[in-house]
């Protein structure tokens, strides 16, 4: 097995930034459970993987050393395989619940939601072009193998609603009470920002304002929280 270069480090180094990844149309997944299934599942967008172990894998392969997994990766424990991927567009899903997000910032939450909504059985998501990047480190780690399942695009989204033939449900602090909504079968779901909500551009596109009725005294839910219940609503 080959050993990593120093030109390969600089490589995972850099796609640590947006426009990196963007250039290279590469991103970084790292961990055994994720690079393992990557492997079992979509051999092909392997460009290579870094690995501290002697075992012979079936993609490209270079060998490394712990100090040098841990300049590469963004994880506190260095993992024993890291691997560079190639970027994919999965087909356009024309039927069922589209997920749309309105300027989702936190890299977590998008993780999150991208893991329910698979988990959920959607097969694309609609990100404004202020939603955090789903290929950010940190959101290809909480989707758990996840974004290797679903369409993701980055559209101008009150551009994509406008001409969408989709009914539009909207999740709003003064919508209706969601157990009181009849849910179509293919349909958008908007979901907004984690501390503005739905942008007001937006609000006259939603065909349907929904509200999940609140029986406590918190203040607001977690869009990941909140994506999850909807979700189970539409699906129920």
């Amino acid at each position: 097995m080959e050993p990593l270069s120093k030109n390969k480090v600089k490589l995972i180094r850099s796609l640590r930034l947006k426009k990196n990844r963007i250039s290279e149309g590469l991103f970084v997944v790292e961990g055994d459970k994720m690079v393992r299934e990557i492997i079992d599942s979509h051999p092909d967008l392997v460009e290579f993987i870094c690995t501290t172990q002697d075992e012979r894998l079936p993609v490209h392969s270079f060998h490394t050393d712990v100090r040098t997994m841990k300049e590469i990766t963004t994880l506190t424990n260095p993992p024993s395989l890291l691997a560079v991927i190639k970027k994919v567009n999965l087909p356009q899903s024309d039927k069922g619940i589209i997920l749309a997000l309105d300027g989702i910032q936190d890299p977590g939450n998008l993780g999150t939601i991208i893991r329910t909504a698979d988990w959920f059985g959607i097969k694309q998501i609609i990100c404004s072009k202020e939603t955090v990047d789903c290929y950010n480190p940190k959101v290809v780690q909480s989707t758990m193998g996840s974004i290797f399942r679903l369409r993701i695009d980055y559209l101008d989204l009150n551009e994509y609603m406008t001409n969408c033939d989709l009914p539009v449900y909207g999740a709003l602090l003064d919508g209706k009470n969601m157990y009181e909504t009849t849910f179509e079968k293919n349909a958008l779901l908007l979901i907004g920002n984690e501390g503005n909500g739905i942008s007001g551009d937006l609000l006259p596109r939603i065909t349907y304002p929904i509200l999940i009725p609140q029986h406590g005294e918190a203040e607001s839910l977690n869009a990941s929280i909140a994506t999850a219940i909807i979700l189970a609503e539409f699906k129920r």
